[in-house]
């Protein structure tokens, strides 16, 4: 070890100079002259924001959690903010002024729109999601709600199709009665332009469905909770499991803790119960929600999960009112809201709380340095610092590694960073055991010295290996006092040290090529190394995630262990491109810190008696069968949890569910987020049908082959998705369809889009068989902590055409309508964008315009548009509406849209149109085709 900086490397420079960032993620002043395409914060948001709001007023005054429900949640900084100052390339413009997935007004959108219904879920105008073609959203009778999207069903609704067509015909099914048919085929996004969506009550919900996670929706929390928190894949739970089993729908929940609510929704309120602690069941140790009923004029409360009747404490105690209710519910959060946050006591600390803990891991091998993704990388982390969480528990510290792991040492009393050097890459250490993790506040500018420096003290460095495993570990032994989050940046495949790699894709490619059987093993980490150094880091509380940005093959179905047992996440550039991938890089850094998110947290599902938990599915670490542990947990992770019976269930009983979350704040409190659902109970087959959540079934099904892929050969996993399709639609068809024609293909109304899902899904990225390797990794890398929200269009992602969007009425929703995804759609002088969450690929024909090819990218000819697209405003029209819609997507996809040239007779061009799943492909059925597919698979198991 050598504790003085080595002698050729060049001194370190001057602070680097202090950024100005305009409150809702504006560029750095310099980096563009034009004004970002949206203006300040919607109508109403402060200009001056915290980075993460405040308790609920007149609920606590302590300090909030990290990013913990605010008071209107629209005054948390943006994900997306200008590109890096340090890119000397031209720069794109500045994203999203002001961040929300759900597509909500624009600046100048006018207020809300009513509550209806009786209570809870409105919605602003121009909704991005909404029902099929020409739905418009249902308003709610007196005593009743409805979801936006998709009224439940009558009974006798369903949709039907005729005689199928020999296969290849051109003739498409005819629809009787329903107008859905194949030459429709509804996208989940389609609404009327300007359509209000209603406010939904969630206890009028009860054995009705939920409004659809893609819809524009306001919730009032008055007992069950809000549906973006958690969902069951059906919204009335069968009694027996047989009843379950013969519907072939799946029972699950999707439970996502930190999901961010509406602008106009009301915060989570904050509950302390003193030295006493939450109210709890003192047999199944429930907490006390809404559902729980008080009887003996207060002195005892029945547990809603297990049914045990519990002596009410005597500081809790309270009369009853003439409707068997507590006198005081209405002033109690947790006895009105379903969805409630308790202060948790001394008995659930086995520790001081953690404090926030944010260490940067950079590489700085040559490859690193030669492609620009080291300096990418500080210069991204140099320009998010101003978002981490203010105050005096957040801590920082930083690493750079090659073949070497080189630690600095921040103190303020130094004049410049100090490096010191652990070259042992097999029996790795930590060179000091202080001094390496410090308070922001106290080493700020040594920190903005040396991130400015790095680049230039690596520029000639001739170091190709990458000691990524024992640098990881490096770190973990620097954080293991405390925990923390530790966010690596890596550019090459692990050469050397600790969980070293070899590069397998040569053998998967000709292994996928020639048909081999065991090309799925691949997929699969290479041995247990890097999951075993997962779980120590676990144990210890930290999280890792990691930015790929890479030009080969750097085996992420290894590499992804780690974050997917820490509770991290895999974010992959490639192929990293120095022009356009860091601005992207630095919004993913600046959402990552800046989000919504908790510490060193314990999850537990319980459920009502005559169901219990089965598993989980996610990005976690599992030591007892009851409870997941999170190293950390955020905004954008979903859980998903499945059911199973053990006894039969009561008809028109209420089953419940509750999700506890125990966690620590970025400002050191525990806290414990109570999310309670109860639905209701049937032995009526049809009613499973008619209350089914298509969207959550659909992200379970997606789940469960994402999960396979390392398992299983892609065909039978693709077999088995397909399986699922039909077997849902025939137990329909036997058992509740009331067309007896064996002609015809009827589907249940909530779930007509399931087959096209289906399709969808069979022909993903993830499930296709001319994939790379780390692309598929990937894929089912983010698809296991991916949200309902996110996970439709990462399958069945949005077309829209873009050089006609000046043509459109001027009081159209921000972005057209979405086109089908079939060829059909495609025009040779036409310019298409196509969106999944993650990356964006423009298609443009071969006989655009030259005038159009001018204003979108400012050069009249095709050939000099980079495939590695910055998308730059220009002054005309059809520009600033193209930057628009770019940017509105962003902000409803809480991610900064990577974009990709795609060109007609070009593989790029071919890649896009592999991605309209309604075309028939290589090997791949159309929609059409596989309609026929789907219809008679169901006629053969019916004879």
């Amino acid at each position: 070890m050598s504790s003085q900086p080595q002698p050729q490397r060049p001194a370190f420079g001057g602070p680097a100079p202090q950024l100005q960032r305009a409150p809702f993620g504006g560029p750095p002043p310099g980096v563009s002259q034009q004004p970002p395409p949206f203006g300040g914060p919607p109508s109403g948001v402060s200009q001056q924001p915290p980075p993460f709001g405040g308790p609920p007023s007149g609920v606590s005054q302590q300090p909030p959690p990290f990013g913990g429900p605010t008071a209107a949640m629209a005054s948390r900084p943006a994900p997306f903010g200008g590109p890096p100052a340090a890119v000397s390339q031209p720069q794109p413009p500045a994203v999203v002024p002001q961040r929300s997935p759900f597509g909500g007004p624009p600046p100048a959108a006018s207020a809300q729109p009513p509550l209806i219904g009786g209570g809870s879920f409105t919605a602003a105008q121009a909704p991005p999601f909404s029902g099929p073609p020409g739905s418009m959203p249902q308003t709610a009778p007196a005593g009743g709600l409805r979801p936006p999207f998709r009224g439940p069903p009558a009974p006798s609704q369903q949709v039907q199709f005729g005689a199928p067509p020999p296969f290849g015909g051109a003739a498409r099914p005819g629809v009787q009665p329903s107008p859905f048919g194949a030459s429709q085929a509804p996208p989940p996004f389609m609404g009327p332009p300007g359509g209000n969506a209603p406010t939904f009550a969630p206890p009028a919900w009860q054995g009705q469905a939920r409004p659809a996670a893609s819809s524009e929706f306001i919730v009032k929390d008055t007992g069950n909770c809000n549906p973006r928190l958690m969902r069951c894949t059906m919204n009335q739970i069968p009694c027996t499991g047989d009843l379950l089993t013969t519907s072939g729908m799946p029972l699950a929940l999707l439970v996502q803790p930190f999901a961010l609510p509406h602008p106009s929704e009301e915060p989570i309120q904050l509950v302390d119960f003193g030295e006493m602690g939450p109210i709890r069941c003192s047999r199944c140790k429930a907490y006390i929600n809404p559902f729980m009923r008080f009887i003996d004029q207060g002195k005892h409360f029945i547990c809603n999960l297990c049914g045990f009747s519990n002596d009410t404490p005597r500081e809790y105690f309270c009369n009853l009112g003439p409707d068997g209710r507590r006198r005081d519910a209405d002033e109690r959060p947790e006895l009105c809201r379903g969805s409630v946050e308790f202060v948790a006591t001394k008995e659930f600390l086995v520790r001081d709380p953690m404090p926030a803990v944010f260490f940067f891991l950079i590489d700085v091998s040559m490859n690193a340095v030669h492609t620009g993704a080291t300096a990418a990388a500080c210069s991204a982390i140099s320009q998010a610092l101003s978002d981490l969480p203010e105050g005096p528990r957040t801590m920082v510290g930083i690493a750079t590694f090659d073949s070497a792991i080189h630690f600095y040492s921040l103190k303020r009393a130094q004049q410049q960073p100090l490096m010191l050097i652990v070259p042992d890459i097999q029996d790795v250490y930590t060179p000091l055991q202080t001094d390496l993790i410090l308070p922001i506040s106290e080493c700020r500018e040594n920190l903005d010295q040396l991130l400015e420096s790095i680049p230039t003290m690596f520029e000639s460095n001739r170091v190709a290996d990458s000691a990524f495993g024992a640098a990881m570990k490096a770190c973990f032994l620097a954080m293991k006092p405390t925990g923390g989050k530790l966010l690596v940046f890596q550019s090459v495949l692990p050469s050397v040290g600790i969980g070293s790699l070899s590069a397998r894709e040569a053998e998967g490619r000709s292994n996928i090529s020639s048909g081999d059987k065991e090309a799925h093993k691949l997929l699969q980490p290479v041995d247990k190394t890097l999951k075993t150094m997962a779980l120590e880091f676990a144990e210890y509380q930290v999280c890792v995630d990691v930015f790929l940005s890479t030009q080969s093959y750097v085996d992420i179905a290894s590499i992804s262990v780690v974050p997917n047992t820490t509770g991290g996440r895999v974010y992959y550039y490639y192929p990293f491109s120095a022009l356009s991938d860091p601005a992207k890089l630095y919004n993913d850094l600046r959402w990552n810190i800046s989000r919504p998110q908790g510490f060193e947290a314990v999850m537990r599902v319980r459920c009502s008696q005559g169901l219990q938990v089965q598993d989980y599915f996610g990005n976690f670490c599992k030591r007892v069968p009851t409870d997941i542990d999170l190293p950390a947990i955020d905004s954008d992770k979903a859980i998903m949890v499945t059911f199973k019976h053990d006894d039969k269930l009561q008809e028109n009983s209420e089953c419940a569910f509750q999700c506890a979350l125990l966690y620590t704040t970025v400002f050191g409190q525990r806290r414990i987020r109570v999310i309670n659902l109860s639905l209701s109970c049937t032995n009526m087959l049809s009613n499973l049908f008619r209350y089914a959540d298509l969207e959550t079934q659909f992200t379970y099904v997606v789940k469960q082959a994402a999960n396979g892929i390392p398992s299983v050969p892609l065909s039978q996993v693709r077999d088995q998705v397909t399986s699922t399709c039909i077997n849902i639609l025939q137990s329909y068809r036997k058992y509740c369809a009331s067309v007896s024609s064996s002609g015809q293909l009827i589907l249940p109304e909530a779930l007509k889009l399931l087959p096209l899902y289906t399709l969808a899904l069979t022909k993903s990225v993830g499930l296709r068989n001319d994939g790379r390797l780390d692309d598929r990794s990937y894929w089912a890398s983010i698809v296991s902590s991916i949200s309902v929200l996110l996970a439709i269009p990462l399958v069945f992602p949005r077309m829209i055409a873009l050089h006609d969007l000046t043509s459109r009425e001027e009081d159209d929703s921000l972005i057209p309508s979405p086109l089908t995804l079939n060829s059909e759609n495609i025009h040779d002088d036409g310019v298409y964008l196509l969106e999944n969450g993650e990356d964006g690929f423009i298609y443009v024909g071969n006989s655009v315009n030259p005038v159009t090819l001018e204003q979108i990218f400012g050069v009249s000819s095709l050939a000099l548009v980079p495939n590695q697209l910055v998308l730059e405003p220009f002054d005309n029209e059809l520009s600033m509406k193209v930057n628009e819609v770019v940017n509105e997507i962003r902000r409803q996809r809480c991610s900064y849209l990577r974009l990709r040239l795609c060109k007609k007779g070009d593989p790029s061009g071919d890649f896009f149109r592999s991605l309209l799943v309604e075309d028939k492909a290589p090997g791949g059925l159309s929609y059409v085709e596989f309609l026929v597919h789907v219809h008679r698979q169901i006629q053969s198991k019916m004879t």
